[in-house]
């Protein structure tokens, strides 16, 4: 497939979250973008605190904003927007915006397509190191769309390149790096996993990429200089196996995945009612020994479903490479059955 094709962007729910159609076919569901899987480990107190400082600013510099407050301080949606005014007042955005401007201008030129006429020097001089930089990579696609379906996630890589004869993922970013880089090292590790998506079809296609080193396209929005950064994928990989268990405790299996903090299933098991401390409940222990014993069948035949489904061997070694974990000797010998039979469909 030619890197000058432009790939269809994903369906989306009401809440933005791409929609796939699962394996084995059926109905569309949501999958959990990339960047918001991944960003469930982040630390955003410093980050807070930087919108609060913006927010500050901008109701100060703007007597309506000030006065609106005021007039809304009950109206909690309301109040929500003008936050959202009061740092778009203080310019808060700008350097995102013009990052993003940035982003798109570097398609063009991967494309082979005319730039505009006119623009800033340190626009032009960016895009002239990013020539520079990226001169020896062969880009094979331009923010294809991937799925990864063992843990429900769905985003769009910026590149896969070739360098030397291998495959990589890549990503540009135009802002600061090193503070977070393991975010950046958890997204290429997830998108270097997952199999190119296609949205008309639902097919699933293996992109080849590595999952150790991805690569990381360094365009400082403003500075007029690119460079590129190896990423260690391995290590990012790491970090998305806690994240998914961030994810398995926030989320409540009980109630199609709603967050444990607004679910009723969580109060009840984890609050009694005030009393003489009560014995050991062997009721609650069993019940629990029960769902866990539930949710780990429950899950085993899942994996046997998933298996079943695989296309290719490869495809079939990838989910276990996944799923170590949760697998059995048991789905061991389903995958060894089902790469056989693979084998005899082809011959």
């Amino acid at each position: 497939m030619s890197a000058l094709v432009v790939h269809p962007e994903f369906k989306r729910d009401q809440w933005k979250r791409p929609k796939i159609t699962p394996t084995d076919g059926g109905r569309p569901v949501p999958y959990k973008r990339c960047t918001s899987y991944v960003d469930v480990l982040d630390n955003r107190y410093n980050l807070e605190l930087w919108k609060q400082r913006m927010t500050a600013l901008g109701i100060a510099e703007r007597d309506d904003l000030r006065l609106a407050v005021l007039a809304h301080k009950d109206d909690k949606n309301r109040l929500n927007t003008l936050v959202d005014q009061a740092t778009e007042a203080a310019k808060a955005s700008s350097a995102a915006t013009k990052g993003t401007a940035l982003h798109a201008l570097t398609d063009l030129v991967d494309r082979g397509q005319d730039l505009p006429e006119t623009l800033p020097d340190d626009v032009v001089a960016s895009l002239r190191a990013y020539k520079e930089a990226t001169a020896d990579l062969k880009v094979i696609h331009i923010e294809h769309p991937t799925v990864l379906d063992t843990l429900r996630i769905a985003g769009t890589p910026d590149r896969i390149v070739e360098y030397k004869g291998e495959r990589y993922i890549a990503d540009t970013k135009t802002g600061s790096i090193e503070f977070g880089v393991r975010k950046i090292a958890m997204q290429l590790a997830v998108y270097s996993r997952s199999y190119l998506y296609d949205v008309e079809t639902a097919e699933r296609t293996p992109h080849g990429c590595s999952t150790s080193r991805g690569i990381i396209y360094h365009m400082p929005a403003g500075a007029g200089t690119a460079e590129l950064v190896w990423v260690d994928l391995e290590a990012g990989w790491e970090s998305v196996l806690v994240a998914r268990d961030v994810w398995g405790a926030r989320l409540c299996a009980d109630c199609a995945g709603r967050n444990v903090s607004s679910c009723k299933h969580q109060f009840d098991l984890l609050t009694e009612p005030f009393g003489p401390p009560p014995r050991p409940s062997l009721r609650r222990e069993k019940a629990d020994q029960a769902k866990v014993t539930q949710q780990v069948e429950n899950e085993q035949q899942k994996l046997d479903r998933m298996i079943r489904a695989c296309d290719t061997a490869d495809m079939v070694r990838d989910l276990w490479a996944n799923n170590a974990v949760a697998w059995t000797d048991t789905l061991t010998a389903v995958a060894k059955t089902h790469i056989k039979s693979l084998g005899r469909e082809a011959s």
